[in-house]
């Protein structure tokens, strides 16, 4: 139980503080990002131009990035969001107008940041540039997802897990089903 109480101590406090602590000007780069990955415009733009300009090393990035982020959106949202019915951080905890936007879905866990994750992480084997460039937006979500008050820590935390485990599977299930010739 102290282990539990912990973790609820700690997700109300760095809630908070990140609310509270991180400048205007960085608070809007934040948003500006996560606007860009909603609805994941951002990684299937970003797998588009790798398909369009990135050879066949491109093709391969972009499947198991959007593979990935497809798989990441089911665990998320249509299982985990269903199973646990976790309300969003109360809003007097954050201090800024954010807080009116966020969705009226489960918190737990952050498919943005599920999503993020898993595109990135399935991406970066098969192309590490683009896989590392990846990574500064996908942080950024995590990152505002918090910061917006949509989220407690831990739903990002499940959340990174998911797209990890997601890009886990999008680049290992390939290699185990038959190959037909």
């Amino acid at each position: 139980m102290r282990l539990v109480s912990g973790v609820r101590t700690a997700d109300r406090q760095l809630t908070q503080q990140a609310a509270a602590r991180i400048p205007v000007t960085v608070a809007r780069l934040l948003s500006a990002v996560e606007e860009t990955a909603e609805g994941t415009k951002l990684w299937c733009g970003t797998a588009a131009a790798m398909t369009a300009f990135g050879g066949r090393r491109g093709r391969t990035a972009a499947a198991s990035g959007l593979a990935a982020l497809t798989v990441a959106q089911l665990v998320s949202n249509g299982v985990c969001k269903q199973l646990v019915d976790r309300r969003r951080p109360p809003k007097d905890w954050i201090a800024h107008d954010e807080v009116e936007e966020r969705p009226d879905s489960s918190s737990f866990p952050s498919g943005h940041t599920a999503a993020a994750i898993a595109f990135t992480a399935a991406t970066a084997p098969a192309w590490p540039l683009v896989g590392a460039l990846c990574a500064v937006p996908a942080a950024l979500v995590a990152v505002e997802r918090v910061q917006s008050g949509a989220h407690y820590p831990t739903d990002v935390a499940a959340g990174a897990l998911i797209g990890l485990g997601a890009a886990w599977c999008a680049r290992r299930l390939p290699r185990l089903l038959p190959h037909r010739a």
